[in-house]
């Protein structure tokens, strides 16, 4: 370990977001990545250096690249959802997308001018001059993101790239590093999820440290073939960027740096290689600093398990014998570092709305037979390898992902989803963003969203999400395997139900924000008048006390029937806790 106390660790949320689950385009290699950064820089003055706008990002991949606009702009708005914005900015933005009337419309927002300026200044400490850059960006309507960071983003995609050995037996090339797995719950081994897997996030930058730095190099620094020396240079705007993916401590205090901030630390300037003269790094030494200093993030999800605060929200319902597991850092992790783990849900109704889910990431797994109401804005949840089960979720910042779940039904306000080896799932969402279908699913059926909570305006303010646009119903196939639409379908409106959320709570929502489409909305006009039409005929059929008495018996058990036959009996059942009543949402 450094001697100067330095701990660095690879940032989560990074790899939790923004890696797509899936392969990345083969035109993301290196190679590639590396032809781009040079580009960009030779078009500082149109919009590719230090900010890559939107435009210059589309003649990249789909001129340079050959992707497809729709694949160039996902990697784009995804890398966008991951920067630093006010809930304002966010409502901002999907104001002006829902005032356009067709995607022509929409590209050209995507495609106006940024405006800006540099602003120096100059500080006076202790006979130091030091310069300070900042930009300012007068925005009228176009996306822009850090040149660098997005490479270092396109990059970080080859997590999930197909190895052909791990395809065949199931393991990494061996690796002391690799032998370490992240634990479950229950101490065992049976994380296969890298997204989430903080080993995999510290090997993957361990082992790619080198080209992570060339990456960013300037042009003048590299060889002929793209390559570092021994005297190349790395600049203070690359070592910003790779604060990105890395950030760190000293002596193990509880605050938390960016890396940049740490390598030009003046006690560590010998350390990580920076000269004060050429205001720049020494590749060797600053690599060799970074490797010695990299260990375990103790915000990750090993750290959760391991060290994090264990929940008991779900109660026990009589004649099952697993016992839910949950666990947070929230009690010791800073705002964006935390999370919520839960495992093993079983015939359970959990219902929380609590301060330990704002903003967390939380991760739901093998959960079965379970009804999970999570009414709090969340920053991202990944449900993996659940059953027979329904989430109904409160709005989810960034991402919302499912994998390997059978027969679920989920039901949320979302700025993003993603679901693979899905099969049979229902997905009552809105959202401004395509859903992405990838590989392995079947079955798949997407609804509007129809339930609302007394607080969920005020959380969708929280988190940016507004109720247009919304694109529910116009998911992206991403999966090779079966590019044709008949992997999903759209919920036919005779099959439509509003959700009721069962709790009580405090709040100003009394509707379904943005309310239905119109096609659901008469569905459900239809059914209204079929009950009102069958209450006049009851009540016109002028019956005895007794017949009334009978009558009621058969209604009544035929419901009775209904219930057991649909599993609905279990969800009613599971509502009564033992000692709380039905504010258990709000505790």
């Amino acid at each position: 370990m450094d001697q100067s106390g330095v701990l660095l660790w690879v940032k989560a949320e990074p790899f939790i977001v923004g890696a797509l689950q899936v392969p990345p385009p083969s035109k993301f290699s290196l190679h590639y990545l590396r032809k781009i950064s040079t580009y960009v820089r030779t078009r500082a003055t149109e919009g590719a250096y230090p900010r890559l706008s939107w435009s210059t990002w589309r003649h990249i991949a789909c001129g340079k690249l050959q992707l497809a606009k729709d694949l160039a702009w996902l990697y784009f708005e995804i890398f966008d959802s991951l920067a630093v914005k006010t809930p304002e900015e966010r409502l901002e933005w999907s104001e002006i997308l829902s005032n356009c009337m067709s995607e022509d419309e929409v590209e050209k927002q995507r495609n106006q001018v940024w405006i800006y300026m540099y602003v120096y200044i100059y500080l006076l400490v202790i006979d130091v001059v030091l310069e300070h850059m900042f930009i300012i960006y007068f925005l009228f309507g176009q996306l822009s993101v850090d040149t660098l960071q997005f490479l270092l983003f396109l990059y970080i995609q080859q997590l999930n790239k197909v190895s052909l050995r791990t395809s065949l037996i199931g393991e990494e090339w061996p690796s002391p590093r690799n032998r370490s797995h992240s634990p479950d719950l229950t101490e065992k081994s049976s994380c296969h999820n890298k997204n989430w897997n903080d080993y995999s996030h510290q090997a993957f930058v361990y082992d790619h440290l080198s080209n992570l730095l060339e990456l960013l190099l300037d042009p003048e620094q590299l060889t002929a073939s793209f390559h570092s020396t021994h005297s190349s240079l790395v600049s203070r705007e690359a070592v910003m960027a790779l604060s990105f993916l890395i950030e760190g401590t000293v002596n193990r205090a509880r605050k938390i740096y960016p890396l940049y901030e740490l390598a030009l630390w003046q006690p560590l300037h010998a350390e990580s290689g920076f000269s004060k003269t050429s205001k720049t790094f020494s590749f060797c030494k600053l690599e060799a600093w970074l490797r010695a200093c990299l260990t375990g993030n103790p915000f990750g999800t090993s750290a959760c398990l391991k060290s994090g605060k264990k929940l008991a929200w779900a109660h026990q319902v009589e004649g099952t014998t697993k016992r839910a597991k949950i666990a947070c850092n929230t009690h010791v992790a800073p705002r964006m570092h935390r999370m919520v783990v839960m495992s093993q849900v079983y015939k359970q109704t959990l219902a929380k709305s609590s301060d330990t889910l704002v903003g967390a990431h939380v991760k739901i797994h093998r959960c079965n037979e379970s009804f999970i109401y999570l009414l709090s804005p969340l920053r991202s949840v990944t449900i993996e390898k659940c059953r027979n089960s329904t989430f109904v979720l409160g709005p989810v910042q960034t991402a919302l992902h499912l994998y390997s779940c059978d027969n679920v039904k989920v039901i949320a306000v979302c700025h993003r989803l993603s679901i693979s080896s899905t099969t049979g799932c229902i997905f009552h969402i809105l959202t401004p963003t395509r859903p992405l279908i990838l590989s392995g699913n079947q079955r798949v059926t997407f609804a509007p969203f129809h339930t609302h909570y007394p607080m969920l305006e005020d959380h969708m303010a929280r988190t940016g999400l507004a109720t247009v646009p919304n694109y529910w119903d116009n998911p992206m196939i991403m999966c090779r395997e079966n590019s044709s639409t008949s992997v999903f379908r759209l919920l036919p409106p005779c099959e439509f139900y509003v959700f009721i959320i069962p709790f009580e709570m405090e709040g100003d929502t009394t509707e379904i924000p943005g309310g239905l489409p119109s096609a659901y909305q008469k569905a459900l006009g239809q059914r209204e008048k079929k009950i009102q039409i069958w209450q006049k005929t009851v009540k016109e059929a002028c019956l005895t006390k007794d017949q009334r008495k009978q009558f009621q018996v058969l209604v009544e058990n035929k419901f009775y029937e209904w219930l057991i036959n649909t599993g609905h009996q279990q969800q009613l059942d599971s509502l009564v806790p033992p000692a709380a009543g039905s504010k258990q949402a709000a505790g």
